[in-house]
Order: structure tokens, then sequence, then C-alpha cells
């Protein structure tokens, strides 16, 4: 592989941001292995894109650093592909630190890519030795969507917005993840608001191991949001609101609008083959034509060395939003089952009422050898009309419980528990409410 350097190139830590993003572009345009090679802070203005079969590389001692000009507040990093919707390949973003100085990435180039780094239709990506500790409150900081193959591993990232942020995709690695974050250190969401997933679908076979998520006095979200999804075809007359989806024309086509709760009658039925078009007061943007599907969650998950250090209200959300901002189960719509999650070295270290809380049906769940604490499992009703609950099958195995814990199914739900091994301190207890059977 071709070596890049950026010393050779003019890359320097006195240049200004417009002049240094130029020069990385062009070494990224050649490809290969390009190398930040000499140490120190390089400013930095506006957007580079990377291809396939390029690796960049940062020296230590080096860093890029977010400085504001006109048309400079959008992402820092996106894959080429991610314009052209057309996949890129072997990517690797190596030992980046990334100071995001109070620049957030408020403008997006493809809707739905609300990141610094945002990879949208990649294969084969490998983010390693990262860190970022001061993330605005806008975009999340690593963004990955319709990929295969991915890991990130080895990083560090504090500040406001989500850590790392998955859409559809499947076969990924998340390890050695140091985290303090006010909103979702992780989100695995299959769905999303308009404005945070470029595209929807199903997100399969992840480990998501060796992972601490430090203390922060102001929070908000779960520790992981593990949210579904499910809508309708397009029929004249169906009510809309901001963040719905409908299939029309054998395409998928979302609302795009204010988060204002407004609802809008769909007269006209949407079948442009890009871009955004208004009909009826509704802005729709064709999503997607290939894998369009009619719902999506997550399934085949390993959670494993985990340590929750955040007081926060709840750990893992099996979760339907149901706001202004979305939607995600438009009533009526095929209830996706998220399914097949692994709990595995799970450690309470701070006071988190719920360990689990479920709006959307889940099949099976595994609960192992971990440290719980004074927490609840709660299996709700999202209260949206139309939704069909499974009976989910919960294994708790060789965990260690102190204080008072539950775990309560609520009419409509049904639950079967396997419980085996487990050890409780003095005093302690598991209580089962509602609808649970003990095999």
């Amino acid at each position: 592989m071709e070596k890049v350097l950026a010393s050779e190139f003019g890359l320097s830590t006195v240049n200004d941001g417009k002049t240094n993003r130029e020069i990385l572009q062009r070494m990224l345009d050649i490809g290969g292995h390009v190398i930040i090679d000499k140490p120190g802070t390089y400013d930095i203005c506006g957007m580079v894109y990377i291809k396939s079969h390029t690796t960049l590389e940062f020296k230590e001692g080096s860093a890029l650093r977010r400085v504001s000009c006109e048309g400079g507040d959008g992402s820092i990093i996106q894959n080429r592909g991610a314009v052209t919707k057309e996949y890129d390949t072997d990517i690797s973003i190596l030992g980046m630190k990334l100071i995001c100085n109070g620049v957030d990435a408020t403008k997006q180039s493809v809707i739905g890519i609300n990141a610094q780094i945002g990879l949208f239709y990649i294969k084969n990506s490998v983010i390693r030795d990262f860190e970022c500790l001061d993330l605005p409150t806008w975009a999340f900081c690593i963004q990955i969507c319709t990929f295969e193959n991915s890991v990130i591993e080895n990083v560090h990232i504090e500040g406001m917005k989500d850590a790392v942020h998955y859409g559809p995709g499947k076969h990924f690695v998340l390890r050695n993840a140091l985290l303090r974050t006010y909103d979702d250190p992780v989100a695995l969401n299959a769905h999303d608001y308009s404005t945070s997933n470029p595209q929807l679908g199903w997100i399969e076979d992840g480990i998501i191991e060796n992972c601490t998520e430090l203390d922060q006095p102001e929070t908000t979200g779960f520790f992981c949001r593990i949210l579904a999804g499910a809508w309708l075809d397009w029929r004249e007359g169906m009510m809309i609101r901001n963040s719905d989806t409908v299939v029309s024309n054998g395409r998928m086509y979302r609302a795009v609008m204010p988060a204002d709760g407004k609802e809008y009658i769909s007269v006209t039925r949407p079948v442009h083959k890009s871009g955004v078009e208004v009909l009826d007061g509704i802005k729709w943007a064709m999503t997607q034509d290939d894998n369009v599907i009619n719902n999506c969650g997550c399934r085949n998950i390993h959670f494993k060395n985990i340590h929750l250090k955040k007081h926060r209200p709840v750990a893992f959300c099996f979760h339907f939003d149901n706001d202004n901002n979305s939607h995600s189960y438009y009533p009526y719509a095929d209830a996706p089952v998220q399914t097949d999650i692994t709990f595995e070295e799970i450690h309470y270290e701070a006071e988190i009422p719920y360990f689990i809380r479920s709006t959307t049906p889940v099949g099976n769940i595994k609960i192992i050898n971990s440290d719980l604490s004074n927490c609840k499992m709660r299996f709700a009703d999202r209260g949206v009309d139309g939704i069909i609950y499974n009976t989910s099958h919960v294994t708790i195995e060789g965990c260690r419980f102190t204080g008072d814990c539950d775990i309560e199914a609520v009419e409509g739900r049904d639950l079967v528990l396997h419980s085996k091994k487990n050890t409780f301190s003095d005093g302690s207890r598991l209580e089962l409410v509602g609808n649970i059977v003990e095999d």
C-alpha cells in the first residue's frame, strides 16, 4: 500500500483550517496509507471524503482541531459512497484524536448523517485508538449506517451527544470503550428520527464488550438504546407526522418535517425516484429503494463486560419512539420482535432503577454472570394501537443479586422466566409481578 505522508504535502500546524482541509483531501484522493506523520494540532475547517482501500493514520501526538469557517459545519469525515449510495470497502481510521473545539456538525450533506464521523454504505471498516473529549450537543461522534463488518475499538469519547451510533447493518464489534456522554453512549438505532438515520433496517450479529460508562451529573437516554420501528404501505388519507415512513412504488419514503407534533393527511402518493418532493404539505425524502421492508429492530447482539457507573433511569431499553420527533411504530403495522440479546458480566456500579425496560416485542433475552443491585426489569405496553406482543423468554443464570429487584410483565405481555444458579445476598430478593411463568 502506497504511503502518503502529510509532511510532504504541506499539512501544517500553522496553516488555517481551510488550507489543511484542502491538503488532506488531496492526500485522501490518492488513497492508500495516508499518514499524519508529525506531532501537533492541525486546524481543519469543513469535511473531507475518504474512499475505498484507504487507511488514515494519525501518529502519536497528532490531532485534528475543528475551526469555524463558512460552510464548514458538517461532518469532518465521510466516505465517498455516503453521497452516491455505492458501497465503499476497506476503510480504516487509526489513532485519531479529534478536538471539536465548540464546532458542531449541524449541516447534513446527506439527510440522516448526523455525526462528526459518518460512514454510510460501508463494508470492512475499522476505527481504532480514537479519542474525542469535547463532543458538542448536536451531532453524534461516530455514526455507522448500512454497513457490513465494522470494528470500533480502543475509543475514549466524552461530551453531550451519542458516542457510537449504529444504523442498519450486520457483523460489528465495539470493544474497549471509555464513554461519558449526556445522551446515549451506545445507540443501536434500527429506526430513528428522519434526521438521525439515512436508512432504516435490521441491526444484527454484534458484540459490544469491555465498555465502561463513566458518571456525569446530567443525563438523558440510556446506556444503550435498542430502537425498533414498523410502518405501513402508503394509502390515501393516512395521517402523517414528522419522521413517519411509508412504502410506495417499491421504495421507502420518510416525512422530514418540523418536530412540532403536527399531523398531515396524505392524499398524493410519493413516487419520486430520488431526493425530496413536497406533496400535500409533506416533505417526502426518498430514503431507500433497496432492502425495502416494513419493520426493523435488533437481533443477535451480545453485551459483555459492561461497567455502568452513571446514574441514569434505564440501562438497556428496547424502545419504540413516540414523541414529536418520531413515533417509530405506526398503528397496526407488523411489529418486529427484537430477540437473541445476551447480557454477560454486566456490573452495576451506580443507581440505575431499570436494568431493562421494553416497549417493543422481544423474544429471547439471556442475562449471565452479572451483578444486579436494586434494579427492575419492566416489559411494558407502548400504548399504541395494533402492537401484538409475543411471549418473551428471559434466562437469568449465574447472577448475583443484592437489594430488592423485580421483573414485571404488564397486562398484554407474557413472559417465561428461566432462572438457575443465581445467588442472593442477605435480605435481597427477586419479585415477579404480572404475567410471568417460571420454567
